[in-house]
């Protein structure tokens, strides 16, 4: 059996079970659940826990500050279901298609780009040879061998020997693929009570269009003037062929994005600096620098609207993965929308008497799969002293205090002597300002670790010093470190640390 090589040249399944342990820990703590899980389950549809719509709310607030509390960035709310002339207009009814084959032997469905992806380098030379054994008889570069490899794979002509060519990353059977059937993503559904090809509209794919049809009603109502940008965070359906890894592709997710119109001829600029804004802001939330790269698309590969695009992707367990895209998506979008709608989609520059279509930079951030890498990127497994002296491992997800879905615990150290009704007040003056968690429950070392796995930057103990002095512990997650807080000035404490 062929081993399947991922993005990042490991073995697939070398990370499988760091991958079992966040999946395990989201259920088991209340971030992920499977979507209708009593009845089986749906692939590809995922529901957030209690902690889970915290952590994801969160981090949709801390995106949406980033980009829209600027003097050059509005924010809409689009309609998921939008005039299917919208979707002819965007090119996605003629090419938001995939190729997909099947395993005659397992049943497996694959996206054939897929297949080719984790195809390792020198296999993808074994292929080649197979069309051209003169040239790919010699050592050549990877980069060669990939850019050639792309070009081969995308001729429907070569699909067949190709496929010939591929294992099943499943049941491991060579030679036993269907040919390959383009298969649209989108999915369909019917506006009105007759279920007939004039009702059919499409539930959106990408939040884009939704901007893009407004801009015209946004940059009169804002008076923005251009360059300014229109933002949006909303739920997007595409019917995947093989739906896998999680929260990394699935059929219903979320998307954050923002299209910045700007001049044409000075995209080029705007681009690079929307390219350094959106690597920052993933760093500054802290995510760790040597698990994210930049990926640029190859010309082969760009998206029929794009003049140049980039990938942020993060280092997942099974490789490299997208969570961000940046494009420079020309005006194609807004003359397409201007053609097909016969609207005026042009700017008017009052300072040069200019008339013109914008260009759009656009970024795209995947709010699930950025919530997954912030998952994945913050735990860690750490041995730890126990109370008796010993060690013990201690599973902590070093989140960023801004993505935490609990701020502060409250404990007191025992059910009685007063503790637990001053615990109680300290959670009363707390919780409107942010959301506590109160545990009475086994010794305060186990509660410290359920609230390490979850998370929770400060846990507050009250304890018997607590009747004395009117001070508390708080005890810091990362360092473990532990301090002495006046109960009068614990929110203010809490506010700095946060900050």
């Amino acid at each position: 059996m062929e081993v399947v090589i991922s993005k990042n040249g490991k073995s697939a399944g070398a990370h499988d079970k760091l991958m079992e342990k966040i999946v395990s820990l989201a259920k088991r703590r209340g971030f992920v659940f499977q979507s209708s899980e009593i009845y089986g389950g749906l692939n590809g549809c995922w529901d957030y826990g209690p902690l889970g719509v915290e952590m994801l709310n969160n981090l949709k607030l801390q995106w949406w500050k980033e980009m829209t509390y600027r003097n050059n960035v509005e924010g809409v709310d689009a309609s998921i279901l939008m005039h299917p002339k919208v979707w002819e207009a965007s090119g996605h009814v003629e090419n938001f298609t995939d190729p997909m084959v099947d395993c005659r032997q397992c049943k497996g469905r694959f996206r054939l780009d897929t297949l080719f992806d984790e195809l390792s380098i020198k296999r993808k030379k074994e292929v080649l040879r197979s069309f051209d054994e003169a040239k790919y008889a010699g050592q050549l570069k990877d980069e060669v061998v990939l850019a050639d490899f792309i070009h081969v794979s995308s001729d429907p002509a070569n699909a067949t020997s190709i496929l010939n060519a591929l294992t099943c990353p499943t049941c491991g059977n060579r030679s036993t693929f269907t040919e390959a059937r383009r298969f649209n993503l989108m999915f369909k559904t019917f506006v009105g009570p007759v279920e007939d090809s004039s009702a059919v509209v499409f539930l959106r794919p990408e939040t884009a269009q939704g901007i893009f049809v407004n801009f015209q009603n946004v940059q009169s109502s804002s008076r923005q003037k251009i360059p300014f940008g229109v933002a949006q965070i909303g739920k997007a359906f595409r019917n995947e062929i093989n739906t896998k890894n999680f929260l990394f592709r699935t059929r219903e997710f979320e998307q954050m994005e923002m299209q910045f119109f700007v001049k044409p001829g000075s995209d080029d600029q705007w681009f690079e600096y929307w390219r350094a804004e959106r690597m920052n802001w993933f760093v500054r939330l802290g995510m760790k620098k040597e698990k994210l790269q930049w990926h640029r698309h190859e010309p082969e590969k760009l998206a029929h609207y794009a003049k140049d695009a980039y990938d942020i992707e993060y280092l997942f367990p099974f490789g490299w993965g997208e969570i961000e895209g940046i494009h420079n998506r020309t005006d194609y979008d807004l003359s397409r929308h201007e053609e097909f709608s016969s609207k005026g989609m042009r700017y008017f520059d009052e300072e040069t008497k200019e008339k013109y279509t914008p260009y759009v930079i656009e970024t795209s951030a995947g709010a699930s799969r950025s919530f997954m890498a912030y998952l994945i990127d913050a735990y860690h497994e750490e041995e730890a002293p126990t109370a008796e002296g010993g060690v013990e491992t201690r599973v902590v997800m070093k989140l960023h205090p801004a993505l935490a879905p609990t701020k502060v615990a409250i404990f007191p150290l025992v059910n009685r002597d007063g503790m637990p009704e001053l615990s109680k007040n300290i959670e009363t003056d707390l919780r409107p300002s942010y959301r506590v968690f109160y545990d009475d429950s086994g010794a305060v070392g186990r509660r410290y670790r359920r609230q390490d796995e979850v998370g929770t930057p400060f846990c507050v103990t009250v304890d018997s010093q607590t009747l004395q002095d009117d001070t508390v512990t708080v005890r810091e997650r990362d360092s473990m470190q532990q301090e002495r807080v006046g109960v009068g000035g614990l929110k203010r404490y809490i506010s700095d640390k946060l900050a």
